[in-house]
């Protein structure tokens, strides 16, 4: 079905705006691009490469000793970090825990194992942003699926963007959708509010998207109707930064197609 003028100028405008907001969030002074390292935190009270204080783990508790010349203070009270603190995650959390001039530490646990990320508002891969490079905005890249919940939801095994991080997709059930005229089918899981979100590859991977992309639905109607709209297709982090633990799709999240809609490969 064509699309009038009046309508793909609105849909485009509509687009526009989504692309001005996804850029206006990466751009935030202590983002995802501001990363510039990762760390595991050893068991033994040790420097870490860039970071202030000398830093370990016991179990499930994260310690951080510092002094006076080490110039750290708490994020969420500004107090200076003189001695030892400590702080408790669950697997998958993180805290923006302490910051240093520009540098915010982020503790995190990946994989039942503590590790902290530098976050820095000066980094340059912040300063040289400009915005996400996208494909241009396509109607054709917009169809109508339809979603099949699960039973149950499906914990199934993924693998990540760091080799020494196994991850868990929790599965809520699959969406099918036509591309001229060829049937595929995806797995799905619950985002915020009751949205779907797909993590999925497709043939521009490494070519003219990053390694893969996710794409958050709208809300199933009561039909189990949802809007595809791979021309919001978004990179995680790590296609932007070598410090992310991201997802990386199920099993059988694989289009043979190429999707040349939504976000390109910023590192092209």
């Amino acid at each position: 079905m064509s699309t009038s003028t009046a309508e793909l100028d609105r849909l485009t405008q509509r687009w526009d705006c989504f692309r001005t907001g996804r850029n206006a969030a990466l751009a935030a002074p202590h983002g995802w691009l501001s990363l510039t390292s990762f760390h595991w935190l050893p068991a033994a009270p040790s420097a870490l490469p860039g970071v202030p204080g000398l830093w370990s783990f016991d179990g499930t508790t994260a310690y951080l000793t510092a002094a006076a010349e080490d110039d750290l203070s708490m994020v969420s009270s500004g107090q200076p970090v003189l001695g030892t603190v400590t702080a408790e995650l669950s697997d998958e959390e993180s805290l923006m825990w302490v910051a240093s001039g520009s540098m915010v530490v982020e503790l995190g646990m990946r994989a039942n194992r503590y590790m902290v990320r530098t976050r820095d508002a000066q980094s340059p891969t912040l300063a040289s942003f400009s915005g996400v490079p996208a494909f241009d905005y396509d109607p054709a890249m917009v169809v109508t699926g339809s979603f099949t919940p699960f039973d149950a939801p499906r914990p199934t095994p993924i693998a990540t963007a760091s080799p020494e991080v196994p991850g868990v997709a929790v599965l809520a059930g699959e969406v099918s959708f036509e591309l001229d005229g060829i049937p595929y089918t995806l797995a799905a899981e619950e985002g915020a509010l009751g949205s779907l979100v797909i993590t999925f590859h497709d043939a521009s991977n490494d070519v003219s998207s990053s390694h893969w992309r996710m794409l958050e639905l709208t809300n199933p109607r009561p039909d189990g109707s949802v809007a595809v709209d791979f021309n919001r297709a978004i990179n995680y982090p790590s296609a932007f930064t070598d410090f992310g633990t991201c997802p990386a799709p199920v099993p059988g999240n694989t289009l043979p197609v190429a999707i040349e809609a939504g976000e390109r490969d910023p590192r092209k």
